[in-house]
């Protein structure tokens, strides 16, 4: 029995960013939500800035290009959080 990349490799289909939370529907089913608090350039970012994302790939991971902020969505699953070090970029 084999099973194919694309049946080991999560994709996004659909991505929400609150005031507190990020949320990322995958093409199986399943939903992923964790606290902002772990990506401190989406928290510091305004409503304008979380609400521009993009897909990377075939949803492999999500980009913010205002506040430089990628997050793969193997990252989200395995509860990876942003490196302490980087700064927030402020908000426009």
């Amino acid at each position: 029995m084999s099973t194919s990349v694309d049946e080991l490799l999560p994709l996004a289909t659909e991505v929400k960013v609150s005031e507190d939370e990020l949320t990322v529907r995958l093409a199986d089913g399943r939903t992923i939500s964790v606290p902002l608090v772990w990506f401190p350039r989406l928290l510091h970012a305004t409503k304008a800035q979380r609400a521009n994302f993009e897909l990377i790939g075939e949803g492999d991971g999500i980009h913010w290009p205002d506040v430089d902020e990628d997050i793969s969505v193997a990252g989200l699953l395995r509860g990876v959080k942003a490196p302490h070090e980087r700064k927030p970029v402020p908000a426009a």
